[in-house]
């Protein structure tokens, strides 16, 4: 009996209605003869209702005591479903992060997952339950209570699904699919039938609210496709890809199924456009003093756990992108570093970042000409440009950011 891992994110499981409907599609992919792992999400805006709570208590909350706060959402989640089942006539058992074995290491507010012993779990499925996981936490080797960040609801089920050997890893929302854009933004945007496991992420990384960029490491190395899927849809056919995104390794055939006329893209072709508006942008122009301040920067970086995007340094400057949503002591931050440097070292509120993503995108400068040239064709200065593989990014005025979106969706996605 092949083992299916599904993940339902938040809005999926807001009330006891979503509840029961979510129930009701668990049931019937048992009843398609699958072992079945739910990993579910808190309800609707649990997390941040815990976090707007935790933040009148104090403006910059013990990141320890905060995972230990979060994590009741899950938690929340998981009895709440497992007794729906159950109303339903299934056999089902909940499990914390902890108790399912995520194995994380010793950060908190935003650790990384080491290891996964599902020893538990697979005796459950032995023995014919279903077993529903909170997601977004794990215990770390000191045996403190850590949760994985924004997004990592997505992390728990692919790192569990690998850990299983399942046959796939369904993340259900309420949208249908990756789109080329937010639909909200480009309302011509178009779903994806599939894309490759490093489009996908440079997708996530770039602030596409598709699916956790740890995530897809994980399905990247065990080789476990994702169907990105929603909630109301259909169980998943023969071809996933259909009425959902399929995403596994490039140009790979799912299931055995042959390959769809898109699954092939030519390199250099542009799959998507994302943008991330809360980005914070560090910069260091210290002249003379530049280049032997930057370690320092760093170091205090690391000492207040704030996690990088993008650093580049030239010469005497250092420019470091950092996005707020991985930011929780954003005013401790500002207040160290003007204690320590002073006007040496900048922080820039006023950009944000679009991104044009593909495989292969700079095998030649003429995506990067074409998308500079109609930026400034409407008056859109770009203060940075960072590039790699499967990414071109332009730092614009936050203000634009929309704009700039639908632009270079028209020149590259668009007929």
């Amino acid at each position: 009996m092949s083992t299916v891992v599904q993940k339902y994110g938040g809005s999926s499981v807001a009330d006891v209605t979503r509840m029961k409907q979510v129930a009701e599609r668990v049931m019937r992919t048992r009843r398609q003869g699958h072992d079945v792992v739910v990993v579910v999400s808190a309800m609707g805006d649990t997390t941040d209702e815990l976090l707007a709570l935790a933040k009148q208590v104090s403006p910059n909350p013990d990141r320890r005591e905060l995972d230990m706060l979060l994590t009741a959402g899950e938690r929340i989640s998981t009895a709440i479903l497992s007794m729906a089942i159950r109303e339903l006539g299934g056999r089902a058992i909940s499990f914390t992060g902890s108790q399912s074995g995520i194995i994380t290491n010793d950060r908190h507010v935003d650790a990384r997952i080491i290891e996964v012993r599902p020893y538990r779990v697979e005796d459950e499925l032995a023995r014919g339950n279903i077993v529903v996981i909170a997601g977004y936490q794990g215990v770390s080797y000191r045996r403190e209570i850590t949760t994985l960040g924004r997004g990592g609801s997505d992390t728990t089920a692919v790192a569990m699904a690998a850990a299983l050997g399942a046959e796939y890893c369904e993340i259900c929302s309420d949208v249908d699919g990756v789109y080329t854009a937010d639909p909200r933004v480009v309302p011509d945007a178009k779903r994806i039938g599939t894309l490759s496991y490093e489009e996908t992420q440079e997708l996530a990384e770039s602030g596409a609210k598709v699916l956790n960029a740890q995530a897809v490491e994980f399905a990247k190395d065990k080789g476990i496709a994702i169907y990105a899927r929603a909630t109301a849809s259909p169980l998943p056919g023969a071809d996933p890809s259909e009425d959902g995104t399929l995403i596994q390794h490039a140009g790979a055939a799912a299931l055995g199924t042959p390959l769809r006329r898109d699954a092939v893209r030519p390199a250099g072709a542009v799959v998507g456009v994302a943008s991330e508006r809360d980005v914070l942008v560090l910069r260091a122009d210290g002249g003379s003093k530049g280049p032997a301040l930057h370690p320092d920067i760093l170091t205090l970086l690391d000492e207040l756990s704030v996690p990088g995007k993008q650093l580049h340094r030239l010469g005497d400057s250092l420019t470091l992108v950092i996005s707020r949503e991985n930011l929780h002591e954003e005013d401790r931050l500002r207040a160290e570093l003007s204690k320590r440097f002073g006007d040496q070292v900048r922080l820039i509120d006023t950009l944000g970042a679009v991104s044009v993503i593909g495989a292969g995108i700079n095998a030649s400068f003429q995506n990067l000409r074409r998308g500079a040239e109609v930026l400034a064709a409407s008056g859109i200065a770009a203060e940075q440009v960072a590039t790699s593989s499967f990414r071109i990014t332009w730092m614009i005025d936050r203000v634009r950011l929309d704009e700039a979106v639908r632009l270079l969706h028209r020149t590259f996605l668009e007929p």
